[in-house]
């Protein structure tokens, strides 16, 4: 894959540019901040050149606060095939929900401490620029405790929680089989069972598997 890199911290930053580079993947850009990552995205939609994901960091100069989740919002709208993996130092459910909940096709979120576990940022790396989705197991536990104070989440058995939260993750039905050591079949129907539970038999597809899902995740 083409990747764009965005991250104020110089060491991962370079240590990603190595990782990448020795898995076979080519690094278009390395860049400190948000102004200077949509100035090579620009240039490279110019060029006909646009990488296939970008890996960008929440908080950048000048404030450290949302620059990079602003970032990563306006590529979502201006290039939406580009799969845009945030990285953030810690769950921040506010940023995490605001991606959650929108069209999460080719979009990731992962807490910085998952990139030195190498095998599962790649992982999710691929799943993004493959248009898939991919979040963090930790941020994905944390807004499910939270939902589970609040909303119809309460009546899932514990079981179905396991298939939400994988499912949450980006994960299909059939990895989710393997994860879970559980039958596809057994996926499915738990799967029907969390949909009729939270009132989304109505709607269909990918939508109602992740999008919709996920709304309840963040209310």
């Amino acid at each position: 894959m083409r990747v764009v890199l965005a991250d104020d911290s110089t060491l991962l930053r370079e240590g990603l540019v190595r990782l990448l580079a020795e898995e076979g993947h080519q690094v278009a850009a390395a860049v400190g901040d948000a102004d200077q990552l949509m100035a090579v995205l620009e240039q490279a939609d110019e060029k006909q050149e646009k990488p296939d994901a970008v890996v960008v960091d929440v908080r950048m100069p000048p404030t450290h606060t949302d620059e990079g989740l602003r970032a990563a919002v306006q590529i979502r709208e201006r290039w939406p095939d580009i799969g845009v993996l945030v990285l953030s130092q810690y769950v921040e459910r506010r940023y995490a929900t605001e991606l959650l909940t929108d069209d999460s096709e080719g979009v990731g979120y992962l807490l910085k401490d998952r990139v030195v576990q190498v095998d599962e940022f790649l992982d999710a790396l691929e799943r993004v620029g493959a248009g898939q989705a991919a979040f963090d197991p930790e941020v994905v536990r944390q807004l499910l405790m939270r939902s589970r104070r609040t909303d119809p989440l309460g009546t899932l058995t514990a079981r179905e929680r396991e298939v939400l939260g994988e499912m949450a993750q980006g994960h299909t039905n059939a990895a989710i089989a393997i994860r879970l050591h559980i039958s596809q079949s057994a996926v499915e129907k738990h799967a029907n069972a969390i949909f009729d539970k939270l009132d989304l038999i109505g709607t269909s597809g990918y939508s109602r598997r992740v999008l919709a899902v996920l709304r309840y995740l963040g209310t």
